[in-house]
């Protein structure tokens, strides 16, 4: 568990010289069981903004309504990975050279799906970035699983050719 909590933290050798900054921010931080309650409840939240948004968009056919609620919840279930790993580290992460691109995408499709929705009240537009952030969701989380990208490329030319 403690490779675990490392890693997730940033620090994989445990044998490194600390800066100041190390130590500030290991006296600075949540208990690992403080840290995965927040996750879990961050995730949870998250989880039930999109069903919310869902239900609004079957019940009520409100696609503006369900693609804040969708939007929020995304948000809400990327920052709750925070938790985890800090938020500093995090930001790190997300904007490796590996994932940059695709970490891009997702704040654009975010930003522009709550533009459309909520300035602009353009359903199909808001539609049409709902299907990008997700899609930009799926790349972005491939990223963190090894050689999983690879395996969708492979598999998408497969069936396309």
């Amino acid at each position: 568990m403690d490779k675990l909590r490392r890693v997730l933290s940033g620090n994989e050798s445990p044998d490194e010289e600390s800066g100041i900054m190390s130590q500030l921010d290991d006296a600075s931080t949540l208990s690992w069981s403080t840290r995965l309650k927040g996750f879990l409840a961050c995730f949870i939240v998250g989880i039930l903004l999109s069903f919310l948004g869902s239900f609004a968009l079957f019940l009520h056919g409100g696609l503006s309504v369900f693609a804040v609620f969708y939007t929020l919840g995304n948000v809400t279930s990327i920052l709750s990975t925070c938790f985890l790993m800090g938020p500093f580290n995090q930001i790190k992460k997300m904007f490796a050279s590996n994932r940059y691109i695709a970490t891009i995408l997702v704040i654009v499709s975010f930003t522009l799906t709550l533009i459309s929705a909520l300035l602009l009240k353009k359903a199909v537009l808001a539609l049409l970035f709902i299907i990008i952030q997700s899609l930009s969701m799926t790349w972005y989380s491939l990223s963190y699983i090894p050689y999983a990208r690879d395996a969708v490329k492979k598999t998408v030319m497969a069936c396309v050719v």
